[in-house]
Order: structure tokens, then C-alpha cells, then sequence
């Protein structure tokens, strides 16, 4: 295997490339962990992929393979920009902390304060088999948002009258704005009482909203503005420019094992709502930029947007004794793991059945792309693909090639 080398577009490597012996990383089990995608890509069960390890502040594996668009047989290309949904949360969760570091919200602040539509929430119960609605007893608060404990959900995590709601209301709708969502959002009841359950939800969304109010831009100005041109994030937004979309990477037309193929976001059209929890387009290099960043304890070549005690205070588990609701939540939150703010946190070295250091935190997107941070090891890796149906073996099987990489 090569090590990484400058990408193929004119724009320079996101950091600087190492071998992997030279960050304690082994070459033969690095070429094993391509072999194994590769070998993935054979089966035509993975349409393409850009696979990437960092270490010690130094690009070890940066590596393209498969198509990227695998209905005109185009090959993968490492600058490929992929829809990353819910990796959005986390660079929003950074947007709020910056926020919050400048003086202009709190974690403690109710929602309300900067959303007055969420005064008057209800909560949803079922009494007698009827749906009842009641006041809620503690208000959302922004740390709420952030660590996915405001009583919200997402339609398309179970049936209950709650989720029903969403799904009639159309609330992931692309055609309202941000304002436009959050009204129609705060009309809907809660799925649970704030502050008492772990429920993996619009959240992100809201706070998305909060941070329009309070930073008096919208999100993707905002984040174009305060992150993205700081870390030389160059291609990622809320939609991809016409320049550009050739470089889209797309799923197979059909699952390839037969289920019911997840329609994707047309990141070619400029939407109306900038979602907060995920919304954006992205490549590996950007991404990894970010993540970097983040290892780097809110620096990057010398530039600083938070501080470190504040990316620690982000990464640290925030849940506690609050339970993680049974349902489809419980499925992405793994034994062992917390949840801090934008971020699954992890508490214990067993328990989880993918390997990784007391600290690390990770999240993923709807369409398969994933991440991990582990600080012990200084270490992140992030792999980009748009295989919808496949994303939780791949999250786990990279975790896991990666992992059996170290060896010094």
C-alpha cells in the first residue's frame, strides 16, 4: 500500500503524510484493512469508498477505491464529496460551544429564551389507550439539545403516535426554512419529558435554528463563515455548487441485498432548511480537518476557535443516569458508551462490542459514513461511503480494521 500522497485535484493534502510505520501503525495490516474493503467492493455489496487514518497529526492512509457513481461505472476519486447527514451534528455542536464561548447563549438557557414557540410544550402519554397530552414539567434547555435529551425524535425511528405525527407533518421536509421547521415542530408534542430520557432526535435541528437566533446569521453563513473557512474546509455546505457535482459520490440504484433502497438528499439542489442534524455535503479531507481540530483540543495550524477545557467538557459523557430509551435509540448508543455534546462518548474499555480507549467519540450519518476520535492514541480515522442499508457493519468492521492497525 502507498502511503498518502497528494490528491488528485490541484488543492494540497489536508495534513501532512506519514508512512504508517512511522505513526505505529503497521503496513501489512494496513494494506489488509484496503483488502478487506476491496474485497467488499468485489462482492458489490459496497459501490465505492475513501478510507482514512491520521495519526500523530499525520495522514497515514488516505485511499480511494470502488465507483463513485456506480450507475455510470465512474471511479472513486479521494476529493469526492459525500452526503454525511448526522455528521453534521457534530460540527454544529462545535458552532453552539463557539456561542457559548463568545458570551451569547448558555447551556443552561431554556430553549425557549431564543425559540419562543417551545413556551408551551406538551408531552405525549397513553392513558386508557388514548393519547393524552400534558405541560411539561422542565423546560428544554440548550444542553438538551445538545446531548439529545429534549424529549424529540426522528420519524423514521418507530411508530408511536408521536413519530406518527412527524411523519404526517412532513417535519424533514427540505422546502421550509430553518424558522419555518422549528414552528412547526414546536406544534408537535414531546416524545418524553426533557431532561429524563436519551432519545436520538431532531435536536440538532433546533439548536441549529438557536444558533441563527443568537449569532443573528443564518446556520450556513454562520458555519461558512466561523468554521469552515477557518479550517479550510473548502467543499462542504449545505449543497454542492454546479462546479462541482461531478464529484458527487452516489449509492447503488438498488440495495444490494434486496431491502428497501433509503432514498438520498439531492445535495445538487439548494434547500430551503439548513438542517443542523444533517444537512451537509462533505469530502474526507475536509472532514478529517475537522476532526484534527477537535484531537487537537480546538486548534488547527494555529488557528483557534475553542478551547481545549471546552472540546474536554463536549467529549465527556452528559447523560449520566438518564436513561437510554429501549427503542431504535438504544440500537446507536452501544453498551459502555454515553453521549456528550454532539458526540457518543465512551465510558469503559469492554462491554462494546468494537474495540477502542476510554474517551474516544464517534458519531456516523444515515448514508454510512462514520468517524472515531481516540485522544489516548492520538488518533482519528473517518470512512466516507453512501451505502444507506450496509452503514452499521461498516461502521463496526472499519472500527475494527483500524483498531488492529496499532502496533507500537
Amino acid at each position: 500500500m502507498s502511503p498518502a500522497r497528494a490528491r488528485a485535484n490541484p488543492s494540497k493534502l489536508a495534513l501532512p503524510a506519514a508512512s504508517p510505520e512511522s505513526v505505529g501503525l503497521c503496513p501489512q495490516r494496513t494494506q489488509r484493512l484496503m483488502d478487506v474493503l476491496h474485497a467488499e467492493v468485489e462482492r458489490q455489496r459496497l459501490p465505492g469508498a475513501v478510507a482514512l487514518i491520521a495519526r500523530h497529526g499525520k495522514l497515514a492512509l488516505f485511499e480511494s477505491l470502488g465507483a463513485l457513481d456506480p450507475a455510470a461505472g465512474t471511479p472513486m476519486t479521494r476529493d469526492a464529496i459525500f452526503r454525511i447527514y448526522s455528521m453534521t451534528k457534530p460540527i454544529v455542536s462545535v458552532a453552539a460551544m463557539m456561542l457559548m464561548e463568545q458570551g451569547k447563549l448558555l447551556l443552561s438557557d431554556p430553549v425557549a429564551n431564543y425559540l419562543p414557540e417551545y413556551a408551551a410544550q406538551n408531552v405525549a402519554g397513553v392513558a386508557d389507550g388514548t393519547l393524552q397530552l400534558r405541560a411539561v414539567q422542565q423546560a428544554a434547555t440548550v444542553q438538551d439539545l445538545l446531548r439529545h435529551t429534549a424529549g424529540f425524535t426522528y420519524e423514521f425511528m418507530g411508530s408511536s403516535s408521536v413519530q406518527r405525527q412527524y411523519a404526517q407533518s412532513r417535519i424533514g421536509s427540505r422546502t421550509r426554512s430553518n424558522a419555518e421547521f422549528s414552528h412547526v415542530l414546536a406544534g408537535l408534542p414531546l416524545m418524553f419529558e426533557p431532561g429524563t430520557a436519551w432519545e436520538y432526535g431532531r435536536a440538532t435541528d433546533v439548536l441549529g435554528r438557536v444558533l441563527e437566533v443568537a449569532s443573528g446569521q443564518t446556520l450556513g453563513a454562520y458555519l461558512q463563515e466561523r468554521i469552515f473557512k477557518p479550517l479550510g474546509m473548502t467543499d462542504t455546505g449545505f449543497s454542492v455548487p454546479l462546479q462541482q457535482q461531478h464529484r458527487i459520490a452516489e449509492p447503488f440504484a438498488r440495495d444490494p441485498e434486496g431491502g428497501l433502497q433509503m432514498r438520498v438528499i439531492d445535495v445538487r439542489e439548494v434547500p430551503a432548511m439548513e438542517s443542523g442534524g444533517g444537512g451537509l455535503a462533505s469530502t474526507a479531507s475536509d472532514y478529517v480537518r475537522f476532526l484534527q481540530f477537535m484531537l487537537n483540543g480546538g486548534e488547527l495550524d494555529g488557528v483557534r476557535l475553542l478551547g481545549s477545557r471546552t472540546i474536554a467538557f463536549m467529549t465527556a459523557d452528559h447523560l449520566g443516569d438518564i436513561l437510554v430509551n429501549a427503542g431504535a435509540s438504544r440500537a446507536l448508543l452501544p453498551l459502555g458508551h454515553g453521549f456528550g455534546l454532539g458526540f457518543a462518548v465512551r465510558k469503559e474499555l469492554g462491554v462494546a462490542p468494537v474495540p477502542g480507549s476510554v474517551g474516544s467519540y464517534f458519531w456516523g450519518g444515515m448514508a454510512g459514513t462514520t468517524f472515531f476520535v481516540d485522544p489516548a492514541e492520538d488518533l482519528c480515522a473517518c470512512l466516507m461511503l453512501q451505502a444507506p442499508n450496509q452503514r452499521e457493519y461498516y461502521r463496526m468492521l472499519f472500527r475494527n480494521l483500524v483498531y488492529a492497525t496499532l502496533v507500537d
